[in-house]
């Protein structure tokens, strides 16, 4: 009898978190949900998929985040919209079957799903700033600027809608260190709980 049904990958930018979840997919034979869910969350909003991938990547932080928390000064606003939207595409695929889903803090709207395998995905800065270089090339910014920039910016829009630390291990059933264990590894053992 299988564990869990549902896969959610946390991941740190440039771990490998998203080729983790994809390659687990394939060899599970189900449903692998992360740009997918974009397409989606934009269907269902009417917003274009590059402004719905931008909230995510621009979520507020420090004193904004503050300013703007559960009491809108002006009402909900367009990412409030948003999240509503992406946590109900995340609630159906849910229902609709076994799947794993890549970010978009899928671990926690799926928090209270009993047959749902929390993960997230680590290395070290100096092994995720070599594998961004290799996976998406060279930029003005340092690989490590990027993987500073992109964290942060992850960190604060979990944070900011869901009150809860992103990277915390206790906040996930699992954490993996993709650079001591490699890819192939991290997906065998999540292979193994599922």
């Amino acid at each position: 009898m299988k564990k869990h049904r549902i896969v959610t990958i946390s991941r740190e930018f440039g771990s490998g978190g998203r080729t983790i979840g994809k390659k687990l997919a394939e060899e599970l034979k189900i449903p692998c949900y992360d740009s997918e869910l974009i397409h989606e969350i934009a269907r269902q909003s009417g917003f274009a998929e590059a402004y719905v991938q931008r909230v995510e990547e621009s979520s507020p932080t420090g004193w904004a985040a503050s300013l703007f928390s559960s009491n809108r000064a002006f009402g909900p606003t367009n990412e409030d919209y948003l999240w509503e939207i992406q946590r109900k595409v995340i609630l159906e695929l849910a229902e609709k079957g076994p799947c794993v889903i890549v970010g978009r803090c899928a671990d926690y709207i799926l928090r209270h799903t009993a047959d749902c395998l929390t993960a997230f995905i680590h290395a070290s800065m100096e092994y995720r700033a070599k594998r961004i270089v290799e996976v998406c090339g060279e930029r003005e910014q340092t690989p490590e600027e990027r993987i500073r920039e992109k964290d942060k910016r992850r960190a604060a829009f979990h944070r900011f809608y869901t009150d809860m630390k992103w990277g915390y291990a206790k906040n996930y059933r699992i954490s993996l260190d993709s650079r001591a264990l490699g890819i192939a590894q991290c997906v065998a053992v999540l292979k193994i709980l599922y």
